[in-house]
């Protein structure tokens, strides 16, 4: 039987009461103390505030349309009901303003943290990321993360001058790093950040110790989980993977809808008025077992991996050695100068170094992590036409 829980009748007439009066949380972000690269532009207007702007530049960056055909865990199969990555930035997004709305946060500053956070992800997942990561660390001895591509996305391949405490709530996104309790980290600088990331292409570890530096991004964070935890199970038994009765209810419910009721309430009742994000002990340990049982049942089922050790791996290595090839030779032909360098070229900010200047294992990495799932299985056919590799779907009469 279903299970929705409610927040407690002092806690609902407190939101109730503040809202009513337009009472703030004290300790929503006030974009008074926004910072940017640059500040004498982007002037916040009484129509484009400054987190507004923000939202606004994320919308139009170009790579913003490849959410729409970057998939989430089921890669290899032909199903317009399960989710792509555009549906899971609408539902963190939506999630993430549900609780900010009810504790008196910035709403801007969490659409745009939000909306921004996998734009810098890869094709097939997080399967996907992993093998880039290994690629990246192999040829150049950096990691690769998609949280701190996603900044470099916004910051670096398009130079939108997007505020610190965006990039930093985006950066510190973690969905894969569970807490009870979220408290935001003080960041004053740029010079600080920039540090922060570049130790997390040295070190893997660095990125799972990163701290969103407002109670904004903490939400986002937590939002993240809830918004895949149970939309990924909704997703795999539309594949045919599990049945509705693989999960049994860990106190917070087993299907979509009731986790998601269920940790939001939890997480607003413990957070009301607090300079964190918490949600109590038993929730806490629900949540645990919940996301170990995905784990389990989903994202490590040999029909969700099959496919990635035995086409992706290899394609994705035969493609970037060839990409490396071609851009080390200056063959101005390739798909890496004509669909990549040159398109990026097309968007007229002015950076500190030329985009071609980037070492050249970045710029590959770069238009790797850029493309959506069938783009990647289209250039792999157009650069390797005799090759035996391939990627086999599950069509939508199997």
């Amino acid at each position: 039987m279903l299970r929705y829980e409610t927040l407690s009748k002092e806690v609902a007439e407190k939101i109730v009461s503040d809202s009513s009066v337009g009472k703030m949380s004290p300790y929503a972000f006030n974009e008074e103390n926004i910072i940017r690269r640059n500040m004498k532009h982007d002037k916040p207007t009484a129509i484009r505030t400054a987190c507004i702007r923000d939202v606004d530049k994320i919308l139009h960056c170009p790579y913003y349309c490849r959410y729409a055909d970057k998939t989430q865990v089921f890669s290899f199969y032909k199903n317009d009901d399960i989710s792509r990555r555009s549906l899971h930035v609408q539902l963190v997004s939506r999630t993430a303003r549900t609780i900010g709305k009810a504790l008196g946060l910035n709403l801007d500053l969490i659409e745009a943290m939000a909306l921004g956070h996998d734009i810098g992800h890869t094709p097939f997942g997080h399967a996907g990321e992993s093998i880039l990561d290994e690629l990246f660390f192999t040829h150049a001895g950096k990691h690769f993360s998609h949280n701190i591509h996603s900044v470099r996305v916004l910051d670096g391949i398009f130079p939108y001058n997007i505020s610190l405490q965006t990039l930093s709530g985006i950066a510190s996104h973690d969905g894969e790093l569970e807490l009870s309790e979220y408290r935001p980290s003080e960041l004053s600088s740029f010079e600080e950040f920039d540090a922060l990331i570049e130790s997390c292409y040295e070190d893997k570890a660095n990125v799972r110790a990163l701290v969103p530096s407002t109670l904004e991004g903490c939400v986002v964070r937590i939002s993240d989980i809830i918004a895949y935890l149970g939309k990924d199970r909704q997703d795999a038994e539309r594949a045919n993977i599990i049945n509705s009765s693989s999960f049994e209810s860990t106190g917070i419910g087993s299907y979509n809808a009731e986790l998601m009721n269920n940790l939001v309430v939890n997480i607003v009742e413990n957070s009301y008025g607090k300079p964190y994000i918490k949600m109590d002990d038993a929730h806490f340990a629900a949540l645990k077992k919940a996301k170990a049982d995905n784990y389990s049942l989903i994202y490590l089922d040999p029909l969700v991996q099959s496919d990635i050790n035995s086409s992706i791996k290899p394609m994705m290595a035969e493609m970037y050695d060839k990409l490396l090839s071609d851009l080390e030779s200056g063959n101005k032909e390739s798909p890496i100068f004509t669909h990549h360098i040159d398109y990026v070229n097309k968007a007229h900010y002015k950076r500190e170094t030329p985009y071609l200047d980037n070492e050249h294992n970045q710029i590959v990495v770069d238009y790797i992590a850029s493309m959506t799932d069938d783009y990647f299985v289209d250039l792999y056919e157009y650069i390797f036409p005799e090759s035996n590799l391939s990627v086999k779907y599950k069509g939508y009469f199997e």
